[in-house]
């Protein structure tokens, strides 16, 4: 509102000194325009506002949320307990519906808390209905306590490597009840962004408990009914496990309980060597596990460039992770303390003895117990079904994030719930296709990604040129001792078009983020080329690539054309 405002009286402004260009009647259209847009913000929300007032003001008949069951968050401790206050807090006392809401919001992660207080501070009247912990996965199991995790990993390898750089550091001493305190206390800190008195504040109505469809427009929380013009559907997702014969029985972690461990499992197995896979692997083998990493592809980071994954693959191995490749785990059994995973690999049945076991593979959308069948919500194997406006089989209902897209990561949420509040609230036609997503893998090195690989854009009929740079031509890298990586774009021959890059270094999610500008902007590397990187840093590496697209346009034709003006001028 005060975005409109404000460029309302700017416009005066330069209208009164003489500034603003058009004809009169372009004017008038433009003021009128601005002075409606204005009022209907304000009516909006004084709207909105009344309707909150009428929505909480009845305190008598309102009812106290059940309370989190206390397996979601382990050890019992000031820090666990501080989460919970903001995120589930004990003794919440849930408001008394409103008449009607204009969006119901249901799942309290990301892609729904985005929904919730981008439509509370547009005007609207918002509920929003969280049955487990407020952040969902990236504050509680994912994002937040793995990469705390992963920094202090991280300090340790760098500790051990100092003599590469002349430092001598007299030994590394790993306490790992230490690491995981200082993870408790990082994600209690953050938890108040997300917790229910702050969206309270926001003017959302926060609900904890079960929410579940009751009819095409209504939903029932707890014994409370919440009727709505649209609703949201962002419950996220879970950890899986592959069906192995006994695993059940020896016991295993995954994401979502990895984070209650106050001990440091001395051996630990890995099953899947994808993203979260490479990631705990490294991060346990760096504080000090033994860690063996079972993969059945050919590869780990199944789904990434080869030669980035081999990258990934031999720094784990030099870190200590034994890798065992088209691994097919056949059963799971208990030998006295240890439990054991019996394999197949390279046509050898093989066992590997461990003290805890983690899965890194497999999620599954949210989709139990929510009544979606009443809603007229269709849903699969995949999730929530939608199209590329986000909109469910029942077009009053929307849905977004890891409940409804194949990109299940925190920034996708961000972005996908911003795109069902243009359309839900709107009327927009924002479409989900037109987003250009990149991702990474937080190993050392990092690897980002962002649109095409080479084989995919293959595979949609278009003509590919690849431009590598290796990290060993880019001085930083060199001088971080950080070489070992690169830098990948792909384009559409013939044409300074990004069809997607990928990026292997220290800090590859920062740095792809400037190709997913261009790409987004619709920026080609000629322009990239133009831009002043400063030295030394990481991002040379993409002007490099910059660079050397220049130089492959000069074709021998434009060479002799050039050498010709040059050696005219030479003459003068």
């Amino acid at each position: 509102m005060y975005v409109y405002i404000g460029s309302l009286v700017t416009s005066l402004t330069e209208l009164a000194a003489g500034r603003r260009s058009g004809g009169a009647l372009q004017q008038a259209f433009y003021f009128g325009g601005l002075v409606a847009t204005v009022a209907v913000t304000l009516y909006v929300t004084r709207v909105a506002r009344r309707a909150l007032a009428d929505a909480t003001g009845d305190e008598a008949h309102a009812e106290p949320a059940p309370p989190v069951p206390p397996s979601l968050v382990q050890p019992d401790d000031e820090h666990n307990r501080a989460l919970i206050s903001h995120v589930h807090p004990p003794g919440w006392t849930n408001p008394t519906p409103a008449a009607r809401y204009d969006l119901v919001v249901v799942g309290g992660g990301t892609a729904g808390l985005v929904s919730a207080a981008g439509a509370a501070g547009l005007g609207a009247r918002v509920a929003l209905v969280e049955r487990h912990l407020l952040g969902g996965d990236c504050l509680n199991v994912g994002c937040v306590p793995s990469k705390a995790m992963i920094a202090a990993a991280r300090t340790a390898a760098t500790a051990r490597e100092t003599p590469a750089f002349g430092v001598r550091v007299s030994g590394v001493d790993v306490d790992f009840a230490a690491v995981m305190e200082r993870m408790r206390r990082l994600r209690a800190g953050i938890a108040p962004h997300d917790g229910a008195e702050r969206f309270t504040r926001l003017g959302v109505d926060v609900f904890l408990g079960d929410g579940r469809f009751t009819g095409r427009a209504a939903l029932e929380v707890d014994g409370r009914r919440l009727t709505f013009t649209r609703a949201v559907i962002a419950t996220g997702a879970r950890a899986t496990a592959p069906p192995i014969p006994g695993l059940e029985e020896v016991g295993y972690l995954t994401n979502e309980t990895v984070f209650w461990l106050t001990e440091l499992p001395r051996r630990l197995a890995v099953i899947g060597a994808g993203p979260i896979g490479c990631e705990l692997a490294q991060a346990f083998c760096r504080l000090g596990s033994r860690v063996t990493a079972l993969e059945m592809l050919p590869q780990v980071l199944g789904k990434e460039d080869p030669d980035a994954a081999a990258v990934v693959e031999r720094r784990l191995r030099a870190d200590g992770v034994a890798i065992v490749l088209g691994a097919r785990i056949e059963r799971a059994e208990r030998r006295g303390r240890d439990r054991v995973l019996v394999y197949e690999a390279a046509g050898a049945r093989r066992e590997v003895a461990c003290d805890a076991i983690l899965v890194g593979a497999g999620r599954a959308p949210n989709v139990e117990g929510l009544g979606l069948e009443a809603a007229g919500v269709a849903h699969g194997r995949d999730g929530v079904t939608v199209n590329d406006y986000l909109q469910t089989t029942n077009r009053r209902i929307y849905a977004a994030g890891d409940v409804a897209s194949r990109f299940k990561f925190t920034h996708m949420a961000d972005a996908l719930a911003r795109i069902v509040l243009a359309n839900a609230l709107f009327g927009g036609w924002k479409k989900a296709s037109g987003l250009h997503v990149p991702w990474c893998t937080y190993t050392s090195p990092e690897v980002a990604h962002v649109g095409l690989y080479a084989e995919e854009a293959e595979a949609r009929g278009h003509a590919v040129d690849t431009i590598t740079v290796p990290m060993a031509d880019v001085d930083r890298a060199v001088l971080d001792g950080d070489e070992a990586g690169f830098f990948r774009v792909h384009l559409e021959r013939g044409k300074d078009r990004i069809l997607g890059a990928t990026l292997v270094s220290a800090h590859a999610g920062e740095t792809i983020s400037e190709v997913t500008l261009a790409m987004t902007r619709r920026l080609g590397l000629a322009t990239l080329a133009g831009v002043i990187h400063p030295y030394p840093t990481e991002a040379e590496a993409i002007r490099k690539a910059a660079d050397e697209y220049n130089r492959r346009r000069l074709t021998p034709t434009v060479k002799r054309v050039l050498g010709w003006w040059l050696a005219a001028r030479r003459r003068l």
